[in-house]
Protein backbone atom coordinates (compact mmCIF):
# COMPACT_ATOMS: atom_id res chain seq x y z
CA UNK A 1 0.00 0.00 0.00
CA UNK A 2 2.80 2.43 0.95
CA UNK A 3 4.64 1.55 -2.30
CA UNK A 4 1.55 2.39 -4.38
CA UNK A 5 1.16 5.69 -2.56
CA UNK A 6 4.83 6.49 -3.13
CA UNK A 7 4.52 5.64 -6.85
CA UNK A 8 1.49 7.89 -7.18
CA UNK A 9 3.36 10.77 -5.51
CA UNK A 10 6.36 10.31 -7.81
CA UNK A 11 4.13 10.20 -10.92
CA UNK A 12 2.19 13.29 -9.76
CA UNK A 13 5.43 15.18 -9.15
CA UNK A 14 6.75 14.26 -12.60
CA UNK A 15 3.51 15.31 -14.31
CA UNK A 16 3.48 18.63 -12.43
CA UNK A 17 7.14 19.29 -13.27
CA UNK A 18 6.63 18.55 -16.96
CA UNK A 19 3.50 20.70 -17.06
CA UNK A 20 5.25 23.64 -15.43
CA UNK A 21 8.28 23.27 -17.70
CA UNK A 22 5.94 23.52 -20.69
CA UNK A 23 3.79 26.37 -19.36
CA UNK A 24 6.54 28.59 -17.91
CA UNK A 25 8.20 29.41 -21.27
CA UNK A 26 4.79 30.34 -22.65
CA UNK A 27 4.14 32.63 -19.70
CA UNK A 28 7.58 34.15 -20.14
CA UNK A 29 6.94 34.80 -23.84
CA UNK A 30 3.60 36.42 -23.07
CA UNK A 31 5.16 38.58 -20.37
CA UNK A 32 7.92 39.58 -22.78
CA UNK A 33 5.47 40.46 -25.54
CA UNK A 34 3.33 42.50 -23.18
CA UNK A 35 6.13 44.23 -21.26
CA UNK A 36 5.11 47.62 -19.92
CA UNK A 37 6.84 50.69 -21.37
CA UNK A 38 10.05 51.56 -19.51
CA UNK A 39 10.20 54.06 -16.67
CA UNK A 40 12.96 56.56 -17.42
CA UNK A 41 14.82 59.17 -15.42
CA UNK A 42 14.54 61.57 -18.35
CA UNK A 43 11.63 64.01 -18.37
CA UNK A 44 11.01 63.60 -22.10
CA UNK A 45 11.80 60.72 -24.44
CA UNK A 46 10.89 59.26 -27.78
CA UNK A 47 11.77 56.40 -30.07
CA UNK A 48 10.89 56.30 -33.75
CA UNK A 49 11.33 53.80 -36.55
CA UNK A 50 14.26 55.09 -38.60
CA UNK A 51 12.79 53.90 -41.89
CA UNK A 52 9.13 54.87 -41.53
CA UNK A 53 9.26 57.65 -38.94
CA UNK A 54 6.58 55.88 -36.86
CA UNK A 55 6.50 56.86 -33.20
CA UNK A 56 7.07 53.79 -31.01
CA UNK A 57 7.53 55.29 -27.53
CA UNK A 58 6.32 58.74 -26.48
CA UNK A 59 6.82 60.62 -23.23
CA UNK A 60 6.24 64.39 -23.21
CA UNK A 61 7.50 64.51 -26.78
CA UNK A 62 6.02 67.95 -27.55
CA UNK A 63 7.13 69.62 -24.32
CA UNK A 64 9.60 72.49 -24.72
CA UNK A 65 13.05 71.32 -23.57
CA UNK A 66 16.62 72.61 -23.71
CA UNK A 67 18.80 70.52 -26.08
CA UNK A 68 22.30 71.53 -24.88
CA UNK A 69 24.94 70.09 -27.23
CA UNK A 70 22.54 67.85 -29.12
CA UNK A 71 22.04 71.16 -30.99
CA UNK A 72 25.27 70.32 -32.78
CA UNK A 73 23.43 67.72 -34.86
CA UNK A 74 21.77 70.58 -36.74
CA UNK A 75 25.09 72.43 -36.97
CA UNK A 76 26.74 69.30 -38.38
CA UNK A 77 23.92 68.75 -40.88
CA UNK A 78 24.20 72.29 -42.28
CA UNK A 79 28.00 71.99 -42.35
CA UNK A 80 27.80 68.75 -44.34
CA UNK A 81 25.30 70.29 -46.76
CA UNK A 82 27.44 73.38 -47.42
CA UNK A 83 31.05 72.22 -47.22
CA UNK A 84 33.30 69.39 -48.38
CA UNK A 85 35.59 67.31 -46.18
CA UNK A 86 38.73 68.76 -47.76
CA UNK A 87 37.68 72.42 -47.35
CA UNK A 88 39.92 74.60 -45.16
CA UNK A 89 38.16 76.13 -42.15
CA UNK A 90 39.78 79.05 -40.27
CA UNK A 91 39.75 79.48 -36.51
CA UNK A 92 37.79 82.68 -35.87
CA UNK A 93 37.46 85.33 -33.20
CA UNK A 94 33.97 84.14 -32.21
CA UNK A 95 35.32 80.59 -31.85
CA UNK A 96 38.12 81.88 -29.60
CA UNK A 97 35.53 83.42 -27.24
CA UNK A 98 33.80 80.12 -26.46
CA UNK A 99 34.08 78.69 -22.93
CA UNK A 100 35.30 75.34 -21.63
CA UNK A 101 34.83 72.16 -23.61
CA UNK A 102 36.49 73.85 -26.55
CA UNK A 103 39.61 72.86 -28.46
CA UNK A 104 41.22 76.16 -27.46
CA UNK A 105 40.57 75.78 -23.71
CA UNK A 106 40.79 72.04 -23.15
CA UNK A 107 43.86 71.40 -25.28
CA UNK A 108 46.62 73.66 -26.66
CA UNK A 109 45.48 77.23 -27.41
CA UNK A 110 44.63 77.87 -31.05
CA UNK A 111 45.46 81.21 -32.70
CA UNK A 112 42.88 83.13 -34.69
CA UNK A 113 43.62 82.42 -38.34
CA UNK A 114 44.92 78.88 -37.81
CA UNK A 115 43.04 76.42 -40.02
CA UNK A 116 41.76 72.89 -39.96
CA UNK A 117 40.25 70.64 -42.59
CA UNK A 118 36.44 70.52 -42.58
CA UNK A 119 36.77 66.79 -41.87
CA UNK A 120 38.66 67.51 -38.64
CA UNK A 121 36.28 70.29 -37.61
CA UNK A 122 33.38 67.85 -38.00
CA UNK A 123 35.19 65.34 -35.77
CA UNK A 124 35.82 68.01 -33.12
CA UNK A 125 32.12 68.89 -33.19
CA UNK A 126 30.64 65.38 -33.11
CA UNK A 127 33.17 63.45 -31.01
CA UNK A 128 34.53 65.92 -28.46
CA UNK A 129 31.52 68.28 -28.80
CA UNK A 130 33.88 71.26 -29.00
CA UNK A 131 31.99 74.50 -28.46
CA UNK A 132 34.45 76.55 -30.52
CA UNK A 133 34.22 74.21 -33.53
CA UNK A 134 30.52 75.10 -33.82
CA UNK A 135 31.46 78.77 -34.29
CA UNK A 136 34.17 77.86 -36.80
CA UNK A 137 31.40 76.16 -38.78
CA UNK A 138 28.95 79.04 -38.38
CA UNK A 139 31.48 81.61 -39.57
CA UNK A 140 32.65 79.50 -42.51
CA UNK A 141 29.16 78.60 -43.75
CA UNK A 142 27.36 81.92 -43.19
CA UNK A 143 30.13 84.47 -42.48
CA UNK A 144 28.87 84.97 -38.91
CA UNK A 145 26.87 83.15 -36.24
CA UNK A 146 23.78 85.37 -36.58
CA UNK A 147 23.32 84.42 -40.23
CA UNK A 148 24.08 80.78 -39.46
CA UNK A 149 21.39 80.73 -36.77
CA UNK A 150 18.93 81.95 -39.40
CA UNK A 151 19.94 78.98 -41.53
CA UNK A 152 19.39 76.66 -38.56
CA UNK A 153 15.86 77.93 -38.04
CA UNK A 154 15.10 77.80 -41.77
CA UNK A 155 16.24 74.17 -41.80
CA UNK A 156 14.03 73.49 -38.79
CA UNK A 157 11.04 74.78 -40.78
CA UNK A 158 12.05 72.69 -43.79
CA UNK A 159 12.05 69.61 -41.54
CA UNK A 160 8.57 70.64 -40.27
CA UNK A 161 9.81 71.15 -36.71
CA UNK A 162 7.12 73.06 -34.86
CA UNK A 163 8.60 73.23 -31.36
CA UNK A 164 12.17 74.32 -32.07
CA UNK A 165 14.01 77.64 -31.96
CA UNK A 166 17.78 78.00 -32.22
CA UNK A 167 19.81 80.86 -30.76
CA UNK A 168 23.34 79.41 -30.74
CA UNK A 169 25.15 76.90 -32.98
CA UNK A 170 26.59 74.96 -30.03
CA UNK A 171 23.65 74.72 -27.61
CA UNK A 172 25.04 76.71 -24.68
CA UNK A 173 22.06 77.71 -22.60
CA UNK A 174 19.67 80.45 -23.61
CA UNK A 175 16.04 80.55 -22.49
CA UNK A 176 15.02 81.11 -26.10
CA UNK A 177 17.03 78.15 -27.41
CA UNK A 178 14.80 75.09 -27.21
CA UNK A 179 13.39 72.06 -28.97
CA UNK A 180 11.22 69.02 -28.24
CA UNK A 181 12.01 65.32 -28.07
CA UNK A 182 9.98 64.78 -31.23
CA UNK A 183 11.74 67.53 -33.17
CA UNK A 184 15.14 66.33 -32.02
CA UNK A 185 14.35 62.81 -33.22
CA UNK A 186 13.66 64.24 -36.68
CA UNK A 187 16.91 66.21 -36.57
CA UNK A 188 18.80 63.06 -35.61
CA UNK A 189 17.07 61.16 -38.43
CA UNK A 190 18.06 63.81 -40.98
CA UNK A 191 21.64 63.83 -39.66
CA UNK A 192 21.79 60.02 -39.80
CA UNK A 193 20.66 60.14 -43.43
CA UNK A 194 23.58 62.43 -44.31
CA UNK A 195 26.59 60.19 -45.18
CA UNK A 196 29.25 62.52 -43.75
CA UNK A 197 27.48 63.05 -40.43
CA UNK A 198 26.58 59.36 -40.16
CA UNK A 199 30.20 58.38 -40.74
CA UNK A 200 31.49 60.84 -38.15
CA UNK A 201 29.11 59.96 -35.30
CA UNK A 202 30.27 56.35 -35.65
CA UNK A 203 33.94 57.15 -34.89
CA UNK A 204 35.07 56.25 -31.36
CA UNK A 205 38.46 57.95 -31.32
CA UNK A 206 40.54 59.89 -33.80
CA UNK A 207 43.13 62.64 -34.17
CA UNK A 208 42.69 66.09 -35.64
CA UNK A 209 45.35 68.59 -36.68
CA UNK A 210 45.64 72.37 -37.00
CA UNK A 211 47.70 74.19 -39.60
CA UNK A 212 50.19 75.07 -36.84
CA UNK A 213 50.93 71.37 -36.38
CA UNK A 214 48.94 70.87 -33.17
CA UNK A 215 47.59 67.31 -32.97
CA UNK A 216 44.57 66.69 -30.74
CA UNK A 217 43.11 63.30 -29.87
CA UNK A 218 39.32 63.43 -29.66
CA UNK A 219 37.15 60.69 -28.17
CA UNK A 220 33.45 60.16 -28.66
CA UNK A 221 31.40 60.99 -25.55
CA UNK A 222 28.71 58.50 -26.51
CA UNK A 223 29.41 55.63 -24.09
CA UNK A 224 27.00 53.34 -25.94
CA UNK A 225 28.69 53.60 -29.34
CA UNK A 226 29.32 50.15 -30.82
CA UNK A 227 27.28 48.43 -28.12
CA UNK A 228 24.20 46.37 -29.04
CA UNK A 229 23.80 48.05 -32.42
CA UNK A 230 24.43 51.67 -31.40
CA UNK A 231 25.97 53.29 -34.50
CA UNK A 232 26.08 56.86 -33.23
CA UNK A 233 24.31 59.76 -31.64
CA UNK A 234 25.01 62.95 -29.72
CA UNK A 235 25.39 63.77 -26.07
CA UNK A 236 24.61 67.08 -24.41
CA UNK A 237 24.42 68.61 -20.95
CA UNK A 238 23.94 71.92 -19.20
CA UNK A 239 22.46 72.53 -15.77
CA UNK A 240 19.06 73.69 -17.15
CA UNK A 241 19.00 70.97 -19.83
CA UNK A 242 20.14 68.10 -17.64
CA UNK A 243 21.72 65.14 -19.40
CA UNK A 244 20.60 64.73 -23.01
CA UNK A 245 21.26 61.96 -25.52
CA UNK A 246 20.25 60.97 -29.02
CA UNK A 247 21.11 57.58 -30.48
CA UNK A 248 20.69 55.57 -33.66
CA UNK A 249 20.51 51.78 -33.40
CA UNK A 250 20.59 49.15 -36.13
CA UNK A 251 19.53 45.59 -35.34
CA UNK A 252 18.27 42.78 -37.56
CA UNK A 253 17.60 45.05 -40.51
CA UNK A 254 15.71 47.64 -38.46
CA UNK A 255 16.74 51.15 -37.45
CA UNK A 256 15.44 52.85 -34.31
CA UNK A 257 16.23 56.41 -33.25
CA UNK A 258 16.00 57.32 -29.57
CA UNK A 259 16.02 60.64 -27.72
CA UNK A 260 16.20 61.24 -23.95
CA UNK A 261 16.08 64.79 -22.57
CA UNK A 262 16.65 66.19 -19.08
CA UNK A 263 17.87 62.99 -17.52
CA UNK A 264 19.67 62.90 -14.18
CA UNK A 265 23.18 64.19 -13.47
CA UNK A 266 25.17 61.58 -11.56
CA UNK A 267 28.83 61.30 -10.69
CA UNK A 268 29.36 58.25 -12.90
CA UNK A 269 27.38 59.71 -15.82
CA UNK A 270 25.24 56.59 -16.24
CA UNK A 271 21.57 57.57 -15.91
CA UNK A 272 21.05 58.98 -19.38
CA UNK A 273 22.81 56.03 -21.01
CA UNK A 274 20.78 53.56 -18.93
CA UNK A 275 17.66 55.44 -20.00
CA UNK A 276 18.62 55.06 -23.65
CA UNK A 277 19.33 51.35 -23.33
CA UNK A 278 15.97 50.71 -21.64
CA UNK A 279 14.16 52.84 -24.20
CA UNK A 280 15.71 51.23 -27.26
CA UNK A 281 15.61 47.64 -25.98
CA UNK A 282 11.91 48.02 -25.23
CA UNK A 283 11.31 49.67 -28.59
CA UNK A 284 12.88 46.82 -30.55
CA UNK A 285 10.69 44.34 -28.65
CA UNK A 286 7.49 46.41 -28.86
CA UNK A 287 4.78 44.84 -30.98
CA UNK A 288 2.36 46.99 -32.96
CA UNK A 289 -1.28 46.89 -31.87
CA UNK A 290 -4.01 45.98 -34.34
CA UNK A 291 -5.91 49.09 -35.34
CA UNK A 292 -8.20 47.37 -37.85
CA UNK A 293 -8.42 43.58 -38.06
CA UNK A 294 -8.28 41.57 -41.25
CA UNK A 295 -11.73 40.93 -42.78
CA UNK A 296 -13.18 44.01 -41.05
CA UNK A 297 -15.60 46.16 -43.03
CA UNK A 298 -13.93 49.56 -42.73
CA UNK A 299 -16.77 51.42 -44.38
CA UNK A 300 -20.04 50.79 -46.20
CA UNK A 301 -20.69 52.99 -49.21
CA UNK A 302 -24.00 53.44 -51.08
CA UNK A 303 -23.79 52.97 -54.84
CA UNK A 304 -26.59 54.01 -57.19
CA UNK A 305 -27.51 51.89 -60.22
CA UNK A 306 -30.21 51.63 -62.85
CA UNK A 307 -32.57 48.71 -62.23
CA UNK A 308 -32.14 47.43 -65.76
CA UNK A 309 -28.47 48.43 -66.02
CA UNK A 310 -28.89 51.25 -68.54
CA UNK A 311 -32.45 52.30 -67.86
CA UNK A 312 -35.21 52.01 -65.31
CA UNK A 313 -35.60 53.52 -61.88
CA UNK A 314 -32.47 54.39 -59.85
CA UNK A 315 -31.80 52.19 -56.84
CA UNK A 316 -29.05 52.02 -54.20
CA UNK A 317 -26.94 49.12 -52.99
CA UNK A 318 -24.83 49.24 -49.79
CA UNK A 319 -21.29 47.98 -50.47
CA UNK A 320 -19.10 46.99 -47.47
CA UNK A 321 -15.39 47.69 -48.07
CA UNK A 322 -13.31 45.01 -46.40
CA UNK A 323 -9.65 44.94 -45.29
CA UNK A 324 -7.77 41.76 -46.23
CA UNK A 325 -4.79 42.32 -43.92
CA UNK A 326 -4.34 43.67 -40.40
CA UNK A 327 -3.65 47.40 -40.15
CA UNK A 328 -1.40 47.99 -37.13
CA UNK A 329 0.09 50.90 -35.21
CA UNK A 330 2.13 51.46 -32.07
CA UNK A 331 -0.07 52.07 -29.05
CA UNK A 332 1.11 55.31 -27.48
CA UNK A 333 -0.47 58.56 -26.33
CA UNK A 334 0.32 60.39 -29.58
CA UNK A 335 -0.98 57.74 -31.95
CA UNK A 336 -4.15 57.31 -29.90
CA UNK A 337 -4.86 61.02 -30.12
CA UNK A 338 -3.75 61.82 -33.66
CA UNK A 339 -4.29 58.76 -35.87
CA UNK A 340 -6.93 59.30 -38.55
CA UNK A 341 -8.35 57.18 -41.36
CA UNK A 342 -9.62 58.02 -44.82
CA UNK A 343 -11.17 55.81 -47.50
CA UNK A 344 -10.37 56.68 -51.10
CA UNK A 345 -12.87 55.08 -53.45
CA UNK A 346 -11.96 53.71 -56.85
CA UNK A 347 -14.29 54.42 -59.78
CA UNK A 348 -16.84 51.76 -58.84
CA UNK A 349 -19.39 50.39 -61.32
CA UNK A 350 -22.13 48.54 -59.39
CA UNK A 351 -22.66 46.18 -62.32
CA UNK A 352 -18.96 45.19 -62.37
CA UNK A 353 -18.40 44.55 -58.66
CA UNK A 354 -16.31 41.49 -57.80
CA UNK A 355 -15.03 40.29 -54.46
CA UNK A 356 -11.43 39.96 -55.64
CA UNK A 357 -11.06 43.40 -57.23
CA UNK A 358 -9.71 46.41 -55.31
CA UNK A 359 -12.57 48.77 -54.60
CA UNK A 360 -10.89 51.42 -52.44
CA UNK A 361 -7.77 52.36 -50.47
CA UNK A 362 -7.59 52.76 -46.70
CA UNK A 363 -5.23 55.61 -45.75
CA UNK A 364 -4.17 55.71 -42.08
CA UNK A 365 -2.32 58.89 -41.12
CA UNK A 366 -0.15 59.15 -38.03
CA UNK A 367 2.12 62.07 -37.26
CA UNK A 368 4.64 62.26 -40.10
CA UNK A 369 3.63 58.76 -41.31
CA UNK A 370 1.04 57.44 -43.75
CA UNK A 371 0.09 53.80 -44.30
CA UNK A 372 -2.11 52.43 -47.07
CA UNK A 373 -4.01 49.18 -47.57
CA UNK A 374 -6.33 47.91 -50.29
CA UNK A 375 -10.02 47.46 -49.56
CA UNK A 376 -12.21 44.97 -51.37
CA UNK A 377 -15.92 44.85 -52.05
CA UNK A 378 -17.66 42.34 -49.80
CA UNK A 379 -20.27 41.75 -52.49
CA UNK A 380 -20.41 41.22 -56.26
CA UNK A 381 -22.84 42.48 -58.87
CA UNK A 382 -24.82 39.25 -58.39
CA UNK A 383 -26.18 40.83 -55.22
CA UNK A 384 -28.05 43.36 -57.37
CA UNK A 385 -29.80 40.56 -59.19
CA UNK A 386 -30.59 38.78 -55.91
CA UNK A 387 -31.96 41.95 -54.37
CA UNK A 388 -34.29 42.53 -57.33
CA UNK A 389 -35.09 38.93 -58.18
CA UNK A 390 -38.85 39.31 -57.84
CA UNK A 391 -38.86 42.44 -60.02
CA UNK A 392 -36.86 40.66 -62.69
CA UNK A 393 -39.11 37.57 -62.55
CA UNK A 394 -42.26 39.67 -62.83
CA UNK A 395 -40.68 41.78 -65.57
CA UNK A 396 -39.61 38.64 -67.42
CA UNK A 397 -43.11 37.11 -67.15
CA UNK A 398 -44.61 40.40 -68.27
CA UNK A 399 -42.28 40.49 -71.23
CA UNK A 400 -43.18 36.91 -72.14
CA UNK A 401 -46.90 37.67 -71.90
CA UNK A 402 -46.44 40.77 -74.05
CA UNK A 403 -44.53 38.72 -76.60
CA UNK A 404 -47.23 36.04 -76.60
CA UNK A 405 -49.96 38.65 -77.03
CA UNK A 406 -48.00 40.27 -79.85
CA UNK A 407 -47.48 36.89 -81.46
CA UNK A 408 -51.19 36.12 -81.23
CA UNK A 409 -52.10 39.51 -82.67
CA UNK A 410 -49.67 39.06 -85.52
CA UNK A 411 -51.06 35.57 -86.16
CA UNK A 412 -54.63 36.88 -86.13
CA UNK A 413 -53.81 39.75 -88.43
CA UNK A 414 -52.04 37.36 -90.76
CA UNK A 415 -55.08 34.99 -90.80
CA UNK A 416 -57.48 37.83 -91.49
CA UNK A 417 -55.27 39.07 -94.30
CA UNK A 418 -55.22 35.65 -95.98
CA UNK A 419 -59.05 35.40 -95.79
CA UNK A 420 -59.44 38.77 -97.52
CA UNK A 421 -57.16 37.73 -100.33
CA UNK A 422 -59.18 34.48 -100.86
CA UNK A 423 -62.46 36.40 -101.12
CA UNK A 424 -61.07 38.54 -103.89
CA UNK A 425 -60.35 35.50 -105.96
Amino acid sequence: MERCTLKRKIISTLVLTLTLSFINPLLTLDAKAEAAPPTLSGKAAISIDGQTGEIIYAQNIDQKMYPASTTKLMTALLFAENKKKEDVIPYTESAKKQPQYSLNTNFKPIAIGETMSAQDVMKALMLFSANDSAYMIADSVANNSAEFIKLMNEKAKALNLKGTNFVTPNGLHDDNHYTTAYDLALIQKAAYENPWVKETIGIKKDSIRTSAGTVIIVENRNKLLGKDGNIGGKTGSTTPAGKCLTSVYERDGRTIIGVVLKSVYDKDDTFVFNDMEKLVNWSFEAKPTTLFKKDTAIKTVPLEYKLFRFFGPTKTIEVPLVLKEDMVYYDNEINKKETTKDVQLNNLNPWKLTKDAKAATLVVSERNTTKKADLYSEISSKEIIKANRLVYIVSSLGAIIVLIVLALLIAKISTMSRRRRRRRY
